[in-house]
């Protein structure tokens, strides 16, 4: 994850340096853990995988049921054709399986890591750098259409990283204009246009008051442990 931020700093510094335009699409797709076909998953699996795995991984996803209660009335059990187990150490391993052949350009940047997914771009022209980002969004679009997942377009972000003014023309999905903001949250870490870091480092301070305020009882000057436990916590 780490290194994936650093990958992604590295694009828009290197943008800066060359004077050009960043811009970049920050995906939300929805309940994606849950949306992931099965079938399409065990195609791309056999496709992929040794047999003996593909086998393992079929009766692992076979044969299981969801049921919902209500008003003390419960529905009958019903199969569950989409979606992989929540909180299971493999949910991140078969999702990138499913995801693996996301459709990717020569004139964009594709960044994955699970399900957070960001399309990066650079041009001196704002117009073509949308019109790149444009494109790919659109064969994106066709390839979460013929395997079952949906973009969030209203949930996803537009950002234009560049130390000039103006941003680049918005781009959408859908017809739907993908909302354009000025910082971005990906992975952890606040993005903003500038890369200032500004926000990133205000909204971590807070947190850091937050938990400390939490803690006060344990680590304020009324507390009778002794300082070398204080400075442990």
């Amino acid at each position: 994850m780490i290194q994936q931020c650093h990958c992604i700093t590295d694009i828009i510094n290197k943008a800066f340096k060359e004077h050009k335009y960043c811009s970049a699409v920050f995906l939300d797709v929805s309940q994606a853990f849950d949306k992931v076909w099965h079938q399409g998953l065990l195609f791309k699996i056999k496709q992929t995988l040794p047999s003996g795995y593909f086998d393992i991984l079929k009766s692992y996803l076979s044969d299981r049921y969801f049921t919902v209660s209500l008003n003390n009335k419960t529905s009958p059990l019903l199969p569950m054709l989409s979606g992989v187990p929540q909180g299971s150490i493999l949910v991140p391993l078969l999702y990138t399986l499913y995801t693996a052949d996301l459709p990717q350009s020569y004139k964009t940047i594709l960044s994955t890591f699970a399900d957070d997914t960001a399309i990066f771009t650079t041009n001196p022209d704002p117009t073509q750098t949308s019109a790149n980002l444009q494109e790919h969004l659109l064969e994106i679009n066709n390839w979460t259409r013929k395997w079952k997942l949906k973009i969030n377009e209203t949930k996803s972000s537009h950002i234009t990283f560049a130390l000039r003014r103006g941003q680049c023309p918005p781009v959408n999905i859908n017809q739907t204009v993908v909302p354009q903001v000025e910082t971005v949250k990906y992975l952890g870490i606040h993005f903003d246009r500038c890369l200032t870091w500004k926000n990133h480092v205000s909204t971590k301070r807070k947190q850091q008051e937050h938990k400390t305020r939490e803690i006060k009882w344990l680590i304020g000057r009324h507390s009778p442990l002794s300082l070398e436990n204080k400075i442990l916590i």
